[in-house]
């Protein structure tokens, strides 16, 4: 290439040149300790902005304040020392989203755990949303089912429900929560279980139960276990709900447990201290409510315009001695649409589920409930009120008179009907056979002890010989000729 070449194609470069100028906001890390950090510098950063530390470690924006912008550092903080550069990304915490999701263990930012190859999936959702508004949403009136006939029976739960399970800790809280997932085989259902503070054993094991039943195949779990930051178990029920918006934007039905949300509010209030937020009740900071109304009022059930979509919420709280009017647990009573109470003298008992009938309540009621189970559950209801009425004068037995000791011996039949172990949930149809069979007191002639036994022998026979009924039942049919087929199917088992 000649001279005159080499000048005309500088000459053409230099005028071809664009100056871009790329502005950085950066600051200084001033403090930095236990997960938290303090920064001068970022005048214009946002709540919620996400910041990158000099070392790559992440934090989100918390504490907006006059000189200094307080930040919780989401990984490993002893990488970070005073005096480091710390620079604004501009975006708000994102976590990604999508079908890749499904099958997979993943931390609170949606990073796959589970030594399995690095999910792909270009969409990401904000962690903080604000809930959809009171004309988007519809009622609620189709059933989730749990397959644990004390609750589809009496506290029914509704797609697009907020159920809080709450009790002391070892009462079964979790347990309800897996059978549910199990129990969504077939039933068109998306699951994600977030577990938050759990002890790393104890997601293991249930990791393995939800692939052993094939639950895995619908269900995301997200983790902050128990030796991750404070910051991930903040974090980690807002990512849960972020990744069912994305499956209810498609118009599809979401269940989202958050085990547990007192373990949440508890690395809420040490981020808080920490950030030196001034504490008020139980040293919580005033706005532990928001905390957890602005992540339950997300589920909900969408109309037909919005597409139609639910998210159906099982949070489950952890009460100390039974006391339910604690702080937290008042406070997500109150934001909930009804509550599972479980007992620990109920469990001690051998009742389990140890659910107490009384407190617990669903505010949905008989609507999301399918016809026959409707039908059944009301004589169900009747009795077990009575029975908690008399239960009292039961050890007067020999001074009742017969139709009080007819309505004992109903109570006490229906309480051990209404005992299932652990990772076996029932179908609709056979619940509502069962129900039907006790409340009408056709297994009257079988010992109380001997009731699992005759329940077990009287499904078989209806499976057996009367397949086409329960077929009909599932599919919410009722009237006066399956009434009496079911009627008439109990009394040929009698026999």
């Amino acid at each position: 290439m000649s001279t005159n070449q080499i000048v005309e194609e500088l000459k053409k470069h230099i005028s071809q040149f664009e100056k871009v100028i790329e502005v950085e906001e950066i600051g200084t890390v001033v403090e930095v300790g236990d997960g938290i950090a303090r920064m001068t510098g970022l005048t214009k950063s946002q709540y919620q902005e996400m910041l990158e530390f000099s070392n790559g470690v992440f934090g989100v924006v918390l504490n907006l304040e006059e000189e200094t912008v307080g930040a919780v550092i989401l990984g490993d903080y002893k990488g970070i020392k005073e005096g480091d550069t710390v620079k604004r990304t501009g975006r708000i915490l994102s976590v990604p989203v999508g079908e890749q999701m499904i099958g997979r263990v993943v931390n609170a930012l949606g990073q796959a755990i589970d030594g399995k190859d690095e999910i792909k999936t270009d969409k990401f959702y904000p962690v903080e949303k604000i809930a959809p508004g009171v004309m988007t949403r519809q009622s609620v009136d189709q059933p989730v089912q749990t397959g644990i006939k004390a609750i589809d029976a009496m506290i029914p739960i509704g797609r697009g429900q907020r159920e809080l399970i709450i009790g002391d800790r070892q009462t079964g809280k979790t347990a309800i929560a897996i059978d549910t997932i199990i129990n969504q085989k077939g039933q068109n259902m998306k699951c994600i279980y977030v577990a938050v503070g759990q002890k790393e054993s104890k997601i293991a094991r249930i990791v393995a139960k939800l692939e052993e039943t094939g639950a895995m195949e619908y269900t995301t779990v997200v983790v902050a276990g128990a030796s991750d930051p404070a910051s991930m178990s903040m974090f980690a029920p807002y990512s849960g709900v972020a990744m069912a918006e994305y499956f209810a934007d498609q118009g599809q039905d979401v269940l989202i447990v958050y085990d547990d949300l007192t373990k949440q509010a508890w690395a809420y209030r040490e981020i808080s201290l920490l950030l030196r937020r001034p504490p008020g009740r139980e040293a919580y900071p005033g706005d532990v409510f928001y905390l957890h109304s602005r992540l339950l009022e997300r589920a909900c059930r969408l109309n037909k315009e919005n597409g139609g979509g639910s998210i159906t919420a099982l949070p489950i709280i952890e009460t100390q001695a039974g006391d339910v009017t604690a702080y937290i647990p008042t406070n997500v009573i109150s934001i909930t649409d009804g509550q599972i109470f479980l007992e620990t003298d109920l469990f001690y008992r051998g009742v389990r589920p140890a659910l107490n009938v009384g407190i617990s309540v669903s505010r949905v009621g008989g609507s999301a409930q399918i016809k026959p189970m409707k039908k059944v559950a009301g004589k169900l209801k009747l009795a077990m009120a009575q029975f908690r009425e008399l239960e009292a004068f039961a050890q007067l037995s020999s001074d009742l008179d017969p139709e009080t000791k007819k309505q004992i011996d109903l109570g006490r039949r229906m309480t051990e009907l209404l005992k299932q172990g652990q990772y076996s949930p029932m179908s609709v149809e056979d619940q509502v056979a069962i129900i039907y069979a006790v409340s009408n007191e056709y297994f009257n002639k079988f010992e109380v002890n001997a009731i699992k036994e005759a329940e077990k022998q009287f499904l078989d026979f209806m499976h057996k010989n009367k397949k086409v009924l329960l077929d009909k039942i599932a599919k919410g049919e009722w009237n006066e000729v399956i009434e009496s087929e079911l009627k008439s199917a109990c009394e040929e088992f009698i026999k």
